[in-house]
């Protein structure tokens, strides 16, 4: 529009627009993904960046698995447990010490693969990746990134040969830890195997079918993946329960308990029976007197007592049902199979009152039993188990792994009460006629021994837990022996002569 005068003039009241909505949601849109490219980039690169470079079937681990030998594996000593030869060709393959570490260290082999440690850390062992998270970020701008790295286990290799030979034709587990850190002194499970058989080239294939094949399951790790019927061991964690639950003190008596162990303890229509009425007469037991002579019927109507839901609750801060962090895997320990729906999973007041001492539908692995006597050891803290206690590599030096603890169970007054009982159990004038050989001589020890029922006509597994001293612990052991004897016969004075060896070998350290 124009004036008079030819000039151009605005239209009045005309307002300018703002960016057209289109625009706005173009824009918003390609910010979002721009972000969630970001998040994800981030999230691959650096999240699970450690995961990714560790994993067996990286093109990175695979190359160097092909280019270089692996790094050693020392034990707490710098023994070398694991080494390197190579064939006609020259390639490398993996030979080990002594087959007490088989179910261990594991094999690497070419024809199939890894396992023990050398699967968990086979990214490290080849040099793929590295424990210090800024070199392992530099690497890729070197001419070489491989750094294989030596691990230090905290094994004890004389202490794992002495367990293997005490468990000898018998198959079974020992696991001895430091209550303190959660440092594993030996994971030791028979049968053995000769792992250089399987990683040496011109034998793998016979080595590995052979064992593939045998009834006696060598490539089974008991000590971390064998479950078992607790027995008795598992009281201790019912008192853990009952305890802290307030459900029950050290003074609680049950006044049918004398009785009942004549004719039996009648839960819903089942009847619990013990043996140890000679040994106690009609005396009503506390909990401590309970814990000594192992009374299955303080302990079934404990468990009654406390509920389905507390001693589930307490077996699961403890580790059963989860995935315990450790360095192999973990098979997972079960109070119940669930889907009852008494409380805690139970079925019915009779599994429940069964599982209270170690029966019905309870499995656990030695590891696991292992860490309850280290909890109680330490005070109702249970350290998170480690096995590798420091990585060493030429460029990125030696990185030690920290002490960690894994979550406080109990307080420490509860423990200290379960600590006296266990101590009664094997120091004590009843105790001992059940726990026979695992007191050390000149040395406080705490334990309570297991007969686990199998049913039909075999023999009992026999099992023990326990610590010394106790009064100031520094180990922790279980034992598991298959189909070993009544009583804890076969388990207890192994233990006594573990324990002693294992206090020896921490002082020299």
């Amino acid at each position: 529009m124009t004036d008079t005068a030819g000039r151009s003039i605005g239209v009045a009241g005309r307002s300018r627009h703002p960016v057209g909505p289109n625009i706005a949601r173009v824009g918003i849109a390609l910010s979002v993904a721009f972000g969630a490219l970001a998040a994800g980039a981030g999230y691959w690169q650096v999240v699970r960046s450690a995961p990714l470079s560790a994993a067996p079937d990286n093109p990175a681990v695979i190359a160097a698995q092909r280019q270089a030998p692996r790094g050693r594996i020392v034990d707490r000593d710098g023994t070398v447990l694991a080494d390197n030869k190579r064939d006609s060709n020259g390639e490398p393959y993996r030979v080990y010490r002594d087959s007490a570490m088989s179910p261990v260290i594991g094999y690497a082999s070419r024809l199939f693969g890894t396992a023990g440690l050398e699967r968990t850390y086979d990214a490290q062992l080849v040099g793929a990746t590295r424990p210090d998270p800024v070199s392992d970020l530099l690497k890729k701008f070197e001419t070489n990134p491989y750094d294989p790295q030596q691990l230090t286990l905290s094994i004890s290799l004389p202490l794992q040969r002495a367990a293997v030979r005490a468990l000898g034709n018998d198959r079974g587990a020992v696991v001895m830890l430091d209550p303190r850190t959660g440092e594993v002194l030996t994971l030791a499970s028979t049968p053995t195997y000769d792992a250089s058989a399987v990683a040496n080239p011109d034998t793998s294939e016979t080595a590995f079918n052979q064992l593939r094949a045998s009834t006696t399951q060598p490539l089974l790790p008991r000590a971390t993946q064998g479950r078992y019927v607790p027995g008795s061991v598992f009281k201790i964690i019912t008192a853990l329960a009952g305890l802290d639950s307030g459900a029950v003190t050290p003074d609680t008596t049950y006044p049918q308990q004398p009785k009942a162990e004549k004719d039996g303890l009648l839960v819903s229509g089942f009847r619990i029976h013990d043996g140890h009425h000679p040994e106690t007469g009609s005396k009503a037991l506390n909990f401590y007197e309970a814990t000594e002579v192992s009374c299955n019927i303080w302990y079934a109507l404990t468990g009654l007592k406390t509920g389905g839901d507390q001693l589930a609750a307490m077996a699961q801060r403890l580790g059963f049902g989860q995935t315990i962090p450790f360095d192999l895997p973990i098979g997972r320990s079960q109070l119940t199979n669930g889907g009852g729906t008494f409380g805690g999973g139970f079925a019915d007041a009779v599994e429940l009152a069964n599982a209270s001492y170690g029966q019905a539908e309870t499995l656990v692995t030695p590891i696991q039993m292992a860490l309850v006597a280290a909890t109680v050891a330490n005070g109702g803290v249970l350290m998170q188990p480690h096995i590798v206690i420091s990585f060493s590599g030429t460029k990125s030096g030696t990185r030690p792994v920290p002490v960690q603890a894994w979550r406080q169970v109990v307080p420490a007054s509860i423990a200290d009460e379960v600590r006296q009982a266990m101590q009664r159990a094997v120091e004590g004038s009843l105790g001992r006629k059940f726990t026979s050989g695992a007191k050390i001589p000149g040395v406080l020890t705490a334990g309570k021994s297991g007969t686990a029922e199998l049913g039909g006509s075999g023999e009992p597994n026999s099992w023990f837990i326990g610590f010394a001293p106790a009064d100031n612990p520094q180990v922790a052991i279980a034992i598991v022996v298959e189909q070993g004897g009544r009583g804890g016969a076969r388990a207890a004075p192994m233990a006594g002569d573990l324990m002693a060896l294992a206090l020896k070998t921490l002082a020299r350290s």
